[in-house]
This record gives C-alpha cells, sequence and structure tokens, in this order.
C-alpha cells in the first residue's frame, strides 16, 4: 500500500503542498540533499522513494543499523563513476541518526560536489543527532503524524484497492474508528493492525470493532527514552503541574508509566519541582515527593505509580511560588559577579584561642536574649548589606511568611 505518487501521500500538506521546496525536488526541479524528521509511519521512505524516481537515475538505500563507513564510501565512488557517464544517484539512508560523527562526516565532500543527492531519515531530533556540517548542507523537512482523517484514508484506501483487500473485506465504522485509535498517527503501524485483525476473520465475516478489541488489544504510544518523546513529555508533564492542570498531570504521567519509564526519574522530577515550582507556598509537596521517591525505590512497580500519582496530584493542586528558586539565583548572581565582601567581624568563628584578639565574634547578639527571638544586627557583608534575594508570594502558605518577612527584615535591619 506504499504510495506510488505525491497525490496518495497523506497528511503533509505544509511541506508537499504546491511550491513548497520537497515538491519541487520530487517533480524533479530541485537539486537539495535532503533530511527527512519525523514519527514513524509518517511517509519518510515513501517521500524518499518518489525522490528517487524523479531526481535520480540510480537508488541506492543504506541502513545505518547495518552500513559503515566502507559501504557509504563504496556507494560514492560507484555514483562518482555514474556521475561521469550522466547518471545521478540518490542515496537513501534509513535512521541517519544512528551513523556515528565519522560516518556522517563522509558523506559531506559527495553532499557538496552533489555527487550524490542524499535523502536521510530520522526519527531523532537532528540538532542533536545529525553532525552541523551535513545539516547546513541539507534541506530539513519535518514530517508530522497523521490525523485521524489521514489514517481513516488510509485505511479505506487498504479495504477498497486492489492492492490491499480490494473490496472483499467489509469493516464496520466503528472498527475503523478504533483502527484510527489504536494507530497513534501512524499509517504503517494503521495498516498491520488492519491486517492483523482481518487474519481472524472467518470468510465472509465483518471486521467489527469487537473482532479488532479482541486481536489488537492495545495502543503503542510513541516515547523513546533517549529521545524527543522522553523530553517533550517530560516537559509537558512538569509544564502540566506547574499550571495546575491535575488531569494533564495524569495523563502525561500515565504516558511515561506505559512506556517503561524508570519510576525513579519520574519520582526525581517530581522533587525538583516542589522546590522549584511550589517551594514555601506548600512546604509539605517537598515532604510528599521525597516520600514518594522513597516509596518507588523499594516498592517498584506496578504499585508504584500509585504513589507517583499520589504525588503528582498533590503537587499539580497545591499553591504554587518560585520565589525560593528564584532567590537562589539571585544569590548565586551576585556571588559570581564578584560581590561577596567579607564576613562581618562578630559572625565569625570565635571557637578557638586567639579568635578574640582578632576581633572575632566579638559583639555578636544572640537572638534568644531578646523576647522577640530576633534582633538587629548586620548579617550580610557591608557591600550586600541591604539586599533582597527572597521575595514571597501571597500564595498558600507563602501568605504568611510575605506578611512575616517585612517585619522580620525591619527589625534584623534597624528599620524600625
Amino acid at each position: 500500500m506504499r504510495p506510488r505518487s505525491l497525490d496518495e501521500v497523506m497528511g503533509q500538506g505544509h511541506v508537499l503542498g504546491p511550491g513548497k521546496p520537497l515538491r519541487r525536488i520530487i517533480e524533479g526541479s530541485g537539486e537539495a540533499s535532503v533530511i527527512l524528521y519525523g514519527p514513524p509511519g509518517t511517509g519518510k521512505t515513501t517521500i524518499a522513494s518518489l525522490i528517487s524516481a524523479a531526481a535520480g537515475d540510480n537508488f541506492v538505500g543504506l541502513s545505518a543499523l547495518s552500513s559503515g563507513v566502507k559501504e557509504v564510501r563504496a556507494v560514492i565512488d560507484q555514483a562518482r563513476r555514474d556521475l561521469v557517464h550522466g547518471k545521478r544517484t540518490v542515496l537513501f539512508i534509513d535512521e541517519v541518526h544512528r551513523f556515528s560523527k565519522t560516518q556522517q562526516d563522509a558523506l559531506l565532500a559527495a553532499v557538496e560536489n552533489r555527487t550524490v543527492l542524499l535523502v536521510a531519515a530520522t526519527t531523532e531530533n537532528p540538532s542533536f543527532s545529525v553532525v552541523a556540517p551535513l545539516l547546513s548542507r541539507s534541506l530539513l523537512i519535518q514530517l508530522k503524524s497523521l490525523g485521524p482523517e489521514d489514517i481513516r484514508a488510509v485505511l479505506m484506501r487498504a479495504l477498497i484497492d486492489d492492492r490491499g483487500y480490494a473490496a472483499k473485506l467489509k469493516s464496520t465504522d466503528d472498527a475503523i474508528d478504533m483502527l484510527v485509535q489504536l494507530a497513534g498517527g501512524d499509517a504503517r503501524r494503521s495498516l498491520t493492525y488492519l491486517e492483523a485483525a482481518a487474519e481472524a476473520l472467518a470468510e465472509g465475516e465483518t471486521l467489527t470493532a469487537e473482532i479488532v478489541g479482541v486481536n489488537i488489544n492495545r495502543a503503542v504510544a510513541r516515547y523513546d527514552r533517549d529521545g524527543d518523546q522522553h523530553y517533550d513529555i517530560t516537559s509537558a508533564f512538569i509544564k502540566s503541574i506547574r499550571g495546575s492542570d491535575v488531569d494533564a498531570a495524569l495523563h502525561y504521567l500515565a504516558r511515561m508509566i506505559d512506556a517503561g519509564e524508570d519510576p525513579r526519574f519520574i519520582a526525581r522530577r517530581l522533587v525538583i519541582h516542589a522546590s522549584e515550582d511550589i517551594g514555601m507556598a506548600d512546604s509539605t509537596a517537598l515532604q510528599t515527593a521525597i516520600a514518594a521517591y522513597h516509596a518507588v525505590s523499594f516498592i517498584g512497580m506496578p504499585e508504584a505509580r500509585i504513589t507517583l500519582a499520589h504525588a503528582t496530584v498533590h503537587l499539580a493542586t497545591a499553591p504554587k511560588s518560585n520565589a525560593v528558586y528564584m532567590a537562589i539565583d539571585r544569590a548565586l548572581a551576585d556571588v559570581r559577579r564578584g560581590n561577596v565582601g567579607v564576613v562581618p567581624p562578630h559572625l565569625r568563628d570565635g571557637h578557638y584561642a586567639g579568635a578574640e584578639k582578632l576581633g572575632n565574634a566579638v559583639g555578636y547578639q544572640y537572638p534568644h536574649d531578646d523576647p522577640r527571638g530576633v534582633v538587629t544586627q548586620q548579617y550580610l557583608p557591608d557591600e550586600l548589606n541591604q539586599a533582597v534575594y527572597y521575595e514571597p508570594t501571597t500564595h498558600g502558605a507563602e501568605k504568611r511568611l510575605h506578611d512575616f518577612l517585612g517585619r522580620l527584615r525591619r527589625i534584623v535591619r534597624g528599620l524600625g
């Protein structure tokens, strides 16, 4: 069912529309090398074959899983000889992110000199997985997961096309709806699932949602623990907690759990978030997050999913404040600029012989001797005596600190 023409390619109108660079290449009026970046089942290999048909006399496909520098150089040498006779070579490299830096560097001169027209495919972000010189010599095209209507069109074509079931397989709308949902934007997966479900049918039987459900028992969410999905879903998880959307936070938590993410990684992110985005607005959030980390460590999955959900709900519904996070960064900024000064003499260590002669600890006032438990006394170095780093919000428990801290600072700094 692989598309044989541009018109059969589904869901990539943003790069295949009239006048777009990729369409020009496929139609034979463009000559740039291309890196196709996108999720599985979005048409990367199909587009490579269409480019080959339009732009080259020879098509050579290499897989980064089984090819090395030797194979790449052999293809380039042959392409150079063919070019002398007017034959253009399209070199397709699947999973180019798996090529080492040395292997990618071996392509540079051939791409630069247009000895080959390179079409590389990757599911990983090329900014992290492809060397910069190769990126700068290629047109980067990002493909998108197919939408529900695109997947539906792929499935309906398979039901009626002679290359598929040639109208001999009947299906209910509910069955197609379920296949669309299970596919997760992956056209290849949708066809695989259709075939698996169809194989279970008796002759003349209609494909129903029940049959699909029995034979395809779950969707497979795209998640690469070393790639974009790991970082994107983790980012969405934390931002959903920060934004107090508990349902979104649980959704992304479920995706990480279902994909087999290390539960300790998730728990560590919760511990960081408890201080970074909640802080003193609810100090118990940090206690819950740390407790979750320890619980996950000795309970393990699948039961630890409940503990992670407990902590996620607490943090997502807690009042938010980044005042602690901002406070330490302001203090660090001063230190890194050299605004440090010397420790005031009365705060220095006085627990050794000769300390008093140096003036260390002389004049220090013990706060507990004052009924208020606080005294007027300089603690910061002279250069920073009026610095303010921590500025509490009025959210949650931090509101009490917001009101109280002003009085504390006035007493400590002798402002009344």
